[in-house]
Formats: structure tokens, C-alpha cells, sequence
């Protein structure tokens, strides 16, 4: 029992939620990540509009990368204080982002 409570990390939680959900958002960062790479390389085949896109997934990516830190902390004081609050916001801009990258894919492939 202790020594699970040793390898708890700093909000006590032996099943470490804060750090899997923060391996979660790094996975959906780097995925937009590559996906914004994979946008630059379509750039000369489809000019323009593919900033678009990488702007949209480099936003999102950035986005997630400059607050990682506070929904670590939030959610370590949460399951410390025992009331974790679900960070709806950052989820819901993570779906427009998605739904953003969709619409605007759509377009680029029946303009070109």
C-alpha cells in the first residue's frame, strides 16, 4: 500500500489520471503536428488554401502545447481536492479544430 502511494505523484492519485490525460493531449498534439507537415508538403500541388489548413492544425496544436501545464495542474488539484471538473472547453475547441480541418479539407479537394 505505501509503496503505491509513493509512485502516486504530487495529487495522490495511485491510478495517475493527470498524467494520462496529459500523454492524451500530447498524442493529439503531435498528430496535428504532423498532419500541419503533411499540409506544407501539399502546398505547391495546392496552392493557397492548404495555409488554410495548416493554420488551422498548427493553431490547434500550439493551442494544446501553451495550455498543457494548466489542465495538468487543474486536474492534480481536482483529484487532490476531490473534485475534478471536466475541462469542456478545451475539448470543444479540440472538435471545432477537427471539424474546421474536415470542412475546410472538403473544399480544398473539390476546388482543386
Amino acid at each position: 500500500m505505501g509503496n503505491s502511494r509513493r509512485h502516486a505523484g504530487p495529487h495522490g492519485d495511485p491510478g495517475l489520471q493527470p498524467e494520462r490525460t496529459t500523454l492524451a493531449w500530447g498524442r493529439t498534439m503531435m498528430a496535428l503536428v504532423t498532419v500541419s507537415a503533411i499540409f506544407l508538403r501539399w502546398l505547391p500541388a495546392h496552392g493557397f488554401p492548404i495555409l488554410l489548413l495548416f493554420a488551422v492544425s498548427a493553431g490547434a496544436a500550439l493551442a494544446i502545447y501553451l495550455t498543457q501545464r494548466r489542465r495538468y495542474s487543474a486536474s492534480s488539484r481536482g483529484i487532490h481536492q476531490e473534485s475534478v471538473d471536466a475541462d469542456i472547453t478545451a475539448v470543444l475547441w479540440t472538435a471545432f479544430a477537427g471539424v474546421a480541418l474536415g470542412g475546410l479539407g472538403i473544399g480544398v479537394v473539390l476546388a482543386g
